[in-house]
């Protein structure tokens, strides 16, 4: 495993137990991280995280975790003791609500019977 994916698989965890236990908002509560991408040079760190609620309470959310982007990062560099540690952005992870949506979408052409069953399906 390259150095970027050893970092931002390091990233993941830690920025999931700050943003979990010591950041104490409870705008945040709802928060999950669910992947963190590196740039090459290990200057930037890109947090996609999952928030639940509607798109004001989201959006609050987001506005918190970028408030406290410094903080996060401080305490990354603290406890993965990193002398350069990368700047921090968090941005909405919507691929499980993109899935949820094409699920729904499925569903609903189903049910009104304009998806026909293949037929090694129907044989299961």
């Amino acid at each position: 495993m390259r150095r970027p994916e050893r970092l931002a698989e390091s990233l993941k965890e830690e920025i999931s137990e700050v943003v979990g236990f010591e950041l104490d908002d409870p705008r945040l509560e709802t928060v999950t991280v669910t992947d963190v991408e590196v740039s090459k040079d290990l200057r930037d760190a890109k947090v996609f995280v999952l928030v639940q609620g509607t798109d004001e309470e989201i959006d609050t959310a987001l506005r918190s975790l970028r408030n406290a982007a410094a903080f996060v990062r401080q305490q990354v560099a603290m406890n993965l003791d990193l002398r350069h540690a990368p700047h921090v952005h968090f941005v909405r992870d919507s691929a499980e609500e993109n899935a949820a949506r094409v699920n729904e979408i499925l569903e609903d052409l189903n049910r009104r019977g304009e998806i026909k069953k293949d037929e090694s399906e129907s044989d299961q």
